[in-house]
């Protein structure tokens, strides 16, 4: 299978070295490497070019993009992958360190299973020094083992339609899925977007072993990053995260409505059973007393299990503000 790294940097001098140099330290080298550069101003450029002579040098092929002004980030990584040709391809991160056999140990799951759409990896949280901080990405995600099971055993969607687990820098997709996710609909970064669309019309799973080291730094555009309990208690937040969280589902259902989403019919009805657990919840009513009924009816039809946590959630519910949630 034809591999192809798809990198995006933008101001990334600093740790741009180290995450080029373990491309090349792959055991299994990627045959093409497309670097999409978002209008840096400091010395990016300069070093993807010379980074292009060592890697084609070893025999891979490199293209470099620079573009003429700020896209952004989403944007930048989906002209990335576009512009990429392998059968596989690998989002990546300016900022992070592959370990040697990233690419290897996920060609190995592709090979597997045909089916397969998209795989994602744990990864080694380290600062901004490079040193290991002694956590992984999944246990700052809170990753629990029984969503692990149902990655593996095939039902993924029942996991992404209620949280994102997936993280773009341990991605690995085919590229025959970008026909159906691209463009990245309003409201979604990249990573979670093709995440859910692979769950909804394929295969998605979770390889456990870390395979790469994600630098946690001031300047990351996206990073790990664990709420304390009061933010997670914030009735603000809770009821901002519920009304962004409403909104993405309904850009994935319009999605699916308009054809450009084919899923299975057991996926559309869960799609449909989550954008109805949505709308009970963001429309609770202000008096406490009144929300008795709709929430304990939801946590009857088993949507506080399927989409939030449980009987947590739903306390949450009673307790909070209108338009409140639970943690996930």
């Amino acid at each position: 299978m034809r591999v192809s790294v798809a990198l995006c940097t933008y101001n990334g001098e600093r740790f741009l070295d180290a995450q080029l140099d373990s491309l090349l330290a792959q055991s299994r080298l990627p045959d093409e490497i497309v670097a999409c550069d978002d209008a840096s101003s400091d010395g990016t450029w300069e070093r993807l070019q010379a980074f292009a002579a060592r890697a084609r040098a070893r025999g891979i092929e490199v293209r470099l993009q620079r573009n003429a002004a700020n896209l952004g980030y989403v944007p930048n990584f989906g002209q990335a992958l576009q512009a990429a040709g392998g059968e596989l391809l690998f989002p990546c991160d300016q900022d992070d360190a592959w370990h040697p056999r990233r690419i290897e140990l996920c060609v190995q799951a592709f090979a597997r299973d045909a089916g397969l759409l998209l795989l994602h990896t744990d990864a080694r949280l380290v600062d901004a020094a490079g040193e290991p901080l002694g956590r992984r990405l999944f246990e700052v995600l809170g990753v629990t083992a029984g969503e692990l099971g149902a990655m593996h055993a095939g039902r993924a969607v029942e996991v992404l339609l209620r949280r994102n687990i997936v993280t773009g820098a341990t991605m690995a997709l085919r590229r025959g899925l970008l026909a159906q996710a691209l463009p990245v609909a309003e409201g979604w970064v990249h990573d979670e977007w093709l995440a859910a669309v692979a769950a909804l019309v394929g295969r998605v799973d979770t390889l456990e072993e870390a395979t790469i080291d994600y630098r946690q730094h001031g300047g990351n555009q996206l990073g790990a990053r664990e709420r304390s309990l009061g933010e997670r208690a914030h009735a603000g937040a809770r009821r901002a995260y519920r009304e962004a969280m409403a909104a993405k589902m309904r850009a994935l259902a319009r999605r699916v409505e308009t054809g450009g989403l084919q899923p299975p019919a057991e996926a559309r009805a869960l799609l449909r059973e989550r954008l109805r657990h949505d709308r009970v919840r963001t429309s609770l009513p202000r008096a406490r007393w009144q929300r008795i009924v709709p929430v304990l009816g939801e946590l009857r039809a088993g949507g506080y299990a399927r989409f939030g946590t449980g009987l947590r959630g739903a306390l949450l519910d009673l307790a909070g503000p209108a338009g409140g949630r639970d943690d996930g």
